[in-house]
């Protein structure tokens, strides 16, 4: 069987057969008290006296690195292993990862961070074709978007290598504007796809009409559960399902006077699907003014992160901020420190940053560089140096994060 392994003596990514072993005896001569009798024992490795369960317990509590590597030792332990993989819940929950690309034309290929062995790999992720395609991840899964052709929608466990196309999504090739969100169950493994996709009404300068498109692994089947026309305010590329509810982040297209009200969350229940109420009378003001905004599921949390606006130009980015959403208030978290800002160089006004369980990812889109911030622990930290470099003045970067994960599949 050939899994994706991580090589031994290189920090490659790729796919190569597991050798079998078999438990190891040694044979030893124990030497009595007197020095005058022997007599030969046999040492019997732990592994060998260790129960099924309990080695897969130990192996399910490993970085999935760590797991992988482990299917070379023996025979038994590929097989505990092949185990874990086949079945639901058993591993514990890891660090996201962050793959880490270059915006351009060419085939995608780029490095993937761990944070629990600060290293990172060179990874080549299945499925995406080209830099500009929308992505978005959940326990394991990543749902992307083709950014030519909006109806071709894929899921796939990057780790694992397995992959599927879901049914063209609803709405066409094309949309002015359009963002997706994946969100799946640990439990049931199953999961659920929003397409949210906004277009310019013809000859309506302010009215934008606005779809939410969702899929349901279990039914393979897309519904449109709803449509509003909204007014002076546009969708974007930002989006995120938390506890069943989806968040989309809107923008004016109007003048207005309060600049802190240049975005809003509008917030949809996919459970009941109401279709009957304007999601604009309900949506959430952002908590200051942003260049941007990026969303995220922080263990069932909504969290925001933010690029600060000057007071007097709101298009010009003086800081970064985190956000929590609770009871459709904003409370702070936290505000990046000025020698980190300082620390990506010449920081533009838009900013990828994505994340999940409680560690989130910021990238500058004009370097490599990656800093961390552990939410449990209200901690910023630089990664380990990325090895992908500048290469000219203008060259772009981008990224996400995933969690790596060996038990689910598209």
């Amino acid at each position: 069987m050939v899994y994706p392994m991580l090589s031994m003596d290189t920090e490659e990514w790729e796919l190569y057969p597991s050798p079998c072993f078999g438990a190891e005896i040694i044979e030893y001569t124990a030497i009595s008290e007197d020095g005058d009798d022997q007599e030969r024992d046999l040492a019997v490795s732990l592994d060998a006296i260790l129960p099924d369960d309990v080695l897969e317990k130990v192996l399910s509590m490993l970085p999935v690195v760590s797991v992988i590597r482990s299917e070379s030792v023996c025979k038994r332990w590929r097989e505990a292993v092949r185990v874990l993989s086949c079945t639901k819940n058993r591993m514990m929950p890891q660090k996201p990862w962050y793959f880490m690309f270059t915006c351009s034309d060419e085939v995608v290929s780029g490095f993937a961070y761990d944070p629990s062995l600060r290293k990172w790999y060179s990874f080549d992720f299945p499925c995406i074709e080209k830099s500009n395609w929308s992505a978005s991840s959940s326990a394991g899964l990543v749902c992307l978007m083709d950014g030519d052709n909006r109806s071709r929608v894929f899921v796939c466990n990057p780790i694992t290598k397995d992959w599927k196309r879901l049914a063209d999504a609803p709405g066409g090739k094309s949309a002015d504007y359009s963002t997706l969100a994946i969100s799946a169950s640990r439990k049931s493994h199953c999961y659920t796809v929003v397409v949210a996709r906004c277009n310019h009404m013809p000859g309506e300068y302010y009215l934008w009409e606005l779809s939410i498109n969702l899929y349901d692994s279990e039914t393979s089947e897309w519904i449109t559960p709803f449509k509003e026309v909204l007014h002076r305010w546009r969708g974007g590329d930002e989006c995120i399902i938390c506890e069943g509810v989806l968040y989309y982040l809107v923008y004016s297209t109007g003048i207005l006077v309060n600049e802190e009200h240049r975005h809003r969350v509008l917030i949809y229940d996919l459970t009941s699907r109401h279709n009957h109420t304007s999601l604009m009378s309900m949506a959430i003001p952002v908590p200051c003014s942003l260049t941007c905004g990026r969303l995220m599921n922080l263990r069932e949390k909504l969290i925001m992160v933010g690029g600060i606006g000057k007071q007097d130009r709101a298009g010009i980015i003086k800081g970064i901020g985190i956000w929590q959403l609770c009871n459709k208030e904003w409370h702070e978290v936290s505000r990046m420190p000025h020698k980190f800002f300082q620390g990506f160089g010449e920081f533009d006004d838009v900013f990828a940053s994505s994340g999940a369980d409680d560690l989130i990812y910021i990238q500058s889109y004009g370097s490599p560089a990656l800093l961390t911030f552990d939410m449990s622990q209200k901690l910023w930290k630089w990664s380990v140096k990325s090895p992908m470099m500048k290469r000219f003045p203008l060259q772009l970067f981008t990224g996400f994060s995933f969690e790596p994960r060996l038990d689910i599949t598209s």
